[in-house]
């Protein structure tokens, strides 16, 4: 038994099949989604999803924002933003963390530079270049 997933950004569906679990991050903290799952429905906050494959092998993606809704074995993800790990442009990531880790450090710690920062370490933790 397996899950159907599917997550959709404004642009595209990036990822469309099946799967033996899916991890994410809903704005209260992870979350796996096993067959049997109930009925479930929440935010989605800045993180990694992580869609284990059947058999082996797991896909990663960073997402930033939007929706998951878990339903008879289907989870659809609703992404505001969602990139593959080929599609991070890793260097233009770093400058953005070192962006906001400058601003942090000069004492702004509003929510716009904090998410600026969580959504550079997870392009460059799904990129593999954290």
């Amino acid at each position: 038994m397996s899950l159907t997933v599917e997550l959709v950004s404004p642009e595209k569906v990036l990822f469309q099949g099946e799967a033996d679990m899916v991890v994410c991050r809903p704005a209260d903290g992870d979350i796996a989604f096993l067959p049997g799952h109930t009925p479930y429905l929440g935010a989605l906050g800045i993180g990694v999803l992580r869609v284990l494959l059947p058999e082996s092998g797991e896909q990663e993606f960073a997402v930033h924002g939007g929706f998951v809704e878990v339903a008879n074995d289907r989870v659809l993800v609703l992404s505001d933003v969602a990139e593959l790990p080929a599609q991070i442009d890793v260097e233009r990531a770093r400058t953005a963390k070192e962006r906001a880790e400058a601003a942090i450090r000069s004492g702004d710690e509003s929510d716009e530079v904090k998410d600026a920062l969580q959504r550079a370490d997870t392009r460059l933790l799904v990129a593999g270049a954290a």
